[in-house]
């Protein structure tokens, strides 16, 4: 199984109402919970690790992550309430208005041996629920739990508006990153995290210190990886009529992993080992499902049936 760990919410999306006016659609999403999603999607057996609150909001979450066979069996459910966050577009990009305090994500804690580590074959994290410190120790004393015998994906996601410490939130995500096997973030993310765009000098010294996979996305502009057996990877976004770019990354993050486990790269021996060619195609299926999402509304990842023709040719060469 492949697990997604840390946040699950609902969106209230910008929408014109009939009669010409501004509102707002809810809809299930958080970073991880749409990973899971998109996991499970495309046919990995995928579960989601995290709080889900049993109020209104929280049955859209969990109902919604059944319907796409996502496993809740690792999942809290608490009273506590369902963080909140309102999106709207601020030059192309959605930028997030987050109401988190006190919620079933923020709350949620993790009990050493709760996982059979040695049954999953690998486990992300990231995003909101790693900005405030309780989260972070909760995601850090899971992954130190798992003591290496699964592969650790990571995914900073960051959230500006949830960063009240900057220097201390940067050293936080460099600790989840030096104890990932994949780490994948967005140009909008480094920017935030070191500034600049030296996005192969960061690669190398990550790689240097233990990391396997290492992979920047760059919306129209396509993706960059690094490893440390394949070398420089680069390859194109595909060309799509976009609706909305809400969910892409998780998309492509959610793709990449399915596409590693569906190639036997995923575990963290297979993946030390993968080639450059795996690599691209692996890369490039993650790149058609994410620009697949930015062609509808919202953190919608596609299903198996979407992307058959693509994800044929992970499978040649």
């Amino acid at each position: 199984m492949l697990l997604s760990c840390g946040d699950a919410l609902v969106d209230f999306l910008p929408v014109r109402s009939v009669d010409g006016r501004d509102a707002a659609v809810p809809v299930a999403g958080g970073s991880c919970l749409n990973i899971a999603v998109g996991m499970a999607r495309l046919g990995a057996p995928a579960g989601f690790v995290g709080g889900i609150s049993t109020d209104l909001f929280g049955r859209i979450v969990a109902d919604h992550a059944l319907t796409s066979k996502v496993d809740l069996r690792y999942a809290t459910r608490s009273a506590h309430q369902t963080t909140l966050a309102f999106v709207r577009y601020v030059g192309g990009e959605p930028q997030y208005a987050f109401y988190d305090k006190a919620t079933a994500s923020r709350n949620w804690t993790y009990r050493a041996g709760a996982i059979p580590f040695d049954e999953i074959e690998a486990i992300h994290v990231g995003s909101t629920t790693l900005a405030n410190d309780e989260g972070a120790a909760q995601a850090l004393a899971m992954i130190e739990d798992a003591d290496g015998a699964t592969t650790i994906s990571f995914d900073p996601n960051c959230r500006p508006n949830l960063v009240r410490d900057k220097a201390r939130y940067v050293d936080q995500m460099d600790v989840f990153a030096a104890d990932a096997d994949i780490v994948r973030m967005s140009d909008v993310d480094f920017e935030f995290l070191y500034g600049g765009s030296d996005y192969d000098e960061k690669a190398k010294s990550l790689i240097a210190a233990g990391t396997s996979l290492v992979v920047v996305t760059r919306g129209i502009k396509g993706a960059q990886a690094w490893h440390r057996a394949a070398g420089s990877v680069q390859v194109e976004a595909p060309i799509v009529d976009v609706v909305d770019t809400v969910g892409a990354g998780d998309s492509f993050q959610a793709a990449l992993l399915f596409a590693l486990r569906a190639t036997g790269r995923i575990k963290r021996g297979a993946l030390a080992q993968i080639n450059a060619g795996e690599l691209d195609r692996a890369l490039s299926f993650a790149a058609a499902c994410a620009a697949f999402t930015c062609s509808r509304a919202g953190a919608d990842p596609p299903r198996h049936s979407d992307v058959g023709p693509v994800l044929s040719r992970l499978f040649v060469g």
